[in-house]
C-alpha cells in the first residue's frame, strides 16, 4: 500500500512540473502585458522598467524557477491585470466555483445513477426510452448551448430564475462567501448548476447502464437467481454493488472534469469563479493568472485521480492480493 502511494506521488509531481512548464512556456507568447498595462503611448524608458518591475526581462528559466518556487508556496506572483497577488483572486473565488461545482456533482450522481439502475432494469419501457433520448441529447449538446436554452425558458419566457451572477451570499471568515445560505443564492445557483452537470450526468447514466446490463449476464447472478433470491437482492446486493466498482474510477475523473467545464458554464451566467476569472485572464494575457489556473487544475486532478486509485484499492479485493514480487 505505502509503495503504491508513493508511486502516485512520484508520478503527480512529474505531471505537475510537466504542466507547469507547458503552462508557462506557452504563455510567454499570449500577447504583451507591458502594452495592456501601459498601452500603446508608453515610452521605450517606461516599457523597460515596468518589463523589469515584473520581471519579464529575467531568462525564461529564471522566470519559470520563480514561478514553481512561489508556487509551492501558494504564491503565483501579481496579476498583470488587475495588481494583486494571484493566490488572493483564486482564493476569492474559488468558493463560488466549488460550490457550483458540488451542486452539480450531486445532481449528476443522484438523478444519473438510479436512471442508468432503472434504464437497465426495464429495458423496453416508455420511460425508459425518454431516459436514453434525454441522455442522447445531454451527450450531444454543447454545455453552452444548454446554459442559453435554460436561460430562455426559465428566466427570459418563465421569469423562474434569475439568468447571471451569484445572488446574496454570506461571508464566513476572511475570504469564504458562501450563497447557500440565502435564497436568492439558491436561486442564481440553480440554473449553472444543472447546465454544468446535465453531460456529466447522462455520461453516469449511461456507464451505470452499460455496466449493469453487463454484470446481470454473469455466472454468479445466474447462480443467485438459482438459490431464489428476489429479484430486489439480486439486483441491489449483488449486481448494483459489482457494477459500481468500475464505475468509481471513471465517475472520479468526470467530476474533477467539472471543475475545467465551469469555464463555459461561468461564462454564460457570468458565475464569479474561477473560470470566468481565467477567461477574462486570457482576453488581457494575464500570465500568472493564467499558468496558475492550469496549475491548479491539474493539481486538483491529481488529488482526484490519487483518492479514486486508493478508492478503489480499497473497494476491490483483487488488488490488494499480493503479487509474488512484493509488489500490488
Amino acid at each position: 500500500m505505502l509503495a503504491f502511494i508513493l508511486r502516485r506521488l512520484a508520478q503527480a509531481v512529474v505531471v505537475m512540473l510537466t504542466v507547469a512548464f507547458i503552462a508557462f512556456m506557452l504563455f510567454q507568447y499570449v500577447g504583451d502585458p507591458v502594452t495592456n498595462i501601459l498601452g500603446q503611448d508608453a515610452t521605450p524608458e517606461q516599457r523597460d522598467q515596468m518589463r523589469a518591475d515584473l520581471g519579464l526581462d529575467q531568462p525564461f528559466f529564471v522566470q519559470f524557477g520563480r514561478f514553481v518556487a512561489n508556487a509551492v508556496q501558494g504564491e503565483f506572483g501579481l496579476s498583470l491585470r488587475q495588481g494583486q497577488k494571484v493566490s488572493t483572486l483564486l482564493l476569492e473565488r474559488f468558493p463560488a466555483t466549488l460550490e457550483l461545482v458540488v451542486v452539480a456533482a450531486v445532481i449528476a450522481l443522484v438523478v444519473g445513477i438510479p436512471m442508468g439502475v432503472y434504464t437497465a432494469l426495464n429495458r423496453g419501457t416508455f420511460l425508459s426510452q425518454v431516459m436514453l433520448t434525454f441522455s442522447l441529447l445531454g451527450v450531444s449538446l454543447p454545455t453552452f448551448l444548454i446554459g442559453i436554452l435554460l436561460i430562455m425558458l426559465f428566466s427570459v419566457t418563465l421569469g423562474w430564475l434569475p439568468s447571471f451572477g451569484r445572488g446574496e451570499v454570506v461571508k464566513l471568515g476572511e475570504v469564504w462567501t458562501t450563497g447557500w445560505l440565502t435564497v436568492t443564492g439558491w436561486k442564481h445557483l440553480i440554473l449553472p448548476a444543472v447546465t454544468l452537470a446535465i453531460f456529466q450526468l447522462t455520461l453516469i447514466m449511461r456507464l451505470v447502464r452499460a455496466e449493469m446490463l453487463e454484470v446481470l449476464r454473469t455466472d454468479y447472478i445466474k447462480f443467485a437467481r438459482a438459490r431464489g433470491l428476489s429479484n430486489r437482492a439480486v439486483h441491489f446486493g449483488h449486481a448494483l454493488k459489482n457494477t459500481l466498482v468500475p464505475v468509481i474510477t471513471i465517475t472520479g475523473l468526470q467530476l474533477g472534469g467539472l471543475i475545467a467545464f465551469a469555464i463555459i458554464t461561468e461564462t454564460v451566467f457570468q458565475w464569479p469563479g474561477m473560470g470566468l476569472l481565467f477567461i477574462q485572464a486570457v482576453t488581457f494575457a494575464d500570465i500568472p493568472v493564467m499558468a496558475a489556473y492550469l496549475c491548479l487544475i491539474a493539481l486538483i486532478f491529481v488529488v482526484i485521480n490519487l483518492a479514486v486509485d486508493l478508492l478503489y484499492f480499497a473497494v476491490d479485493p483483487r488488488l490488494r492480493v499480493e503479487r509474488p514480487g512484493g509488489g500490488h
